[in-house]
């Protein structure tokens, strides 16, 4: 694996992808998209179905060409940089031979390269020992991914593109594949992955980007994307009766679950001094939005917008 100087890991600028653009209802999977990755560093895409994290991906790795903008890799164009050993991908399908067992497949991939890591370890990072003499075919939908991972590790890349990496993966599955994860991380790699995991995504990623509809909406660490709302959560206990919620003031929400009140306001001060004043509240906590609450309200204004 040779290496390259150069600011940034990738950076996208103004990358739009258009599919059937002649067409009567032209498909826009990417609007005006612009990405700065520094080496090293550990980015989640998160988004629904159809919010162009895919895309986007694939315009990174080469795999289909933007309509409009720019993408450097390393400060290579795509394919250069796939060609140099510099990016290795896990992508959700494809690219494996069903009547070839996992061994084989390890095995003709590494030939391909002129330099990998050692078979051993990417046996290892991949847990592939239990499936090794296996016919690919015949291995789960989460087996199969440990062995894209595998193959995307294989040529010791500096940046590491993970499209839902955990799809399909049992819980033990995936637990282990965020071990190798973590150990890849430990090595200095640079780390996107796009999942719909939002745990996945505030566990280890270090920032956060967030798409909807071909756009990015946001783009920060978990902290910052919870405050980018001003609303904050109040939860208290009633030992006795509820408050009358009409009377607490600036509360734009409310839930119950048994004597333990949670309200949404954009003055927690104001409605935190009225329950300790004028209430029995107990065990008062102020909290800021979760990740999931964050990411349901900045796609709900994008619709609106």
């Amino acid at each position: 694996m040779s290496t390259t100087h150069t600011t940034h890991a990738i950076e996208v600028t103004g990358v739009g992808k258009t599919f059937n653009p002649r067409s009567s209802r032209p498909v826009h999977a990417l609007k005006n998209a612009n990405l700065t990755v520094q080496p090293g560093e550990i980015i989640a895409l998160l988004g629904t179905n159809g919010a162009g994290k895919t895309t986007l991906l694939d315009i990174i790795l080469g795999l289909t060409t933007p309509t409009s903008g720019t993408v450097t890799v390393m400060g290579l164009s795509p394919t250069q940089a796939v060609y140099t050993q510099h990016i290795g991908a896990l992508m959700q399908t494809g690219g494996l031979l069903n009547e070839l067992t996992v061994k084989d497949t390890v095995e003709m991939i590494a030939a391909t390269f002129p330099e990998h890591l050692p078979l051993d370890d990417v046996i290892t990072q991949a847990n592939l020992e239990p499936i090794y003499s296996r016919r690919v075919g015949k291995c789960s939908g989460g087996e199969q991914q440990r062995l894209r991972f595998a193959l995307a590790i294989l040529g010791n890349p500096e940046i590491l593109i993970l499209d839902e990496p955990t799809a399909g993966m049992d819980a033990g599955a995936r637990r282990r594949f965020w071990d190798s994860m973590t150990h890849q991380a430990r090595q200095g790699k640079t780390i996107i992955f796009a999942t719909h995991y939002l745990a996945e995504a505030e566990n280890f990623a270090q920032r956060i980007v967030l798409m909807n509809k071909g756009e990015i909406i946001a783009d920060g660490t978990t902290a910052e994307l919870r405050n980018m709302s001003a609303d904050r959560v109040v939860t208290a206990e009633f030992p006795g009766e509820l408050p009358d919620l009409t009377r607490l003031p600036g509360v734009k929400s409310s839930d119950i679950s048994g004597n333990r009140l949670s309200m949404t306001t954009e003055d927690s001060d104001a409605l935190a001094r009225y329950l300790l004043t004028d209430t029995d509240a107990r065990n008062l906590a102020i909290s800021s939005h979760s990740l999931e609450d964050t990411f349901l309200a900045l796609t709900k204004e994008n619709q609106e917008a």
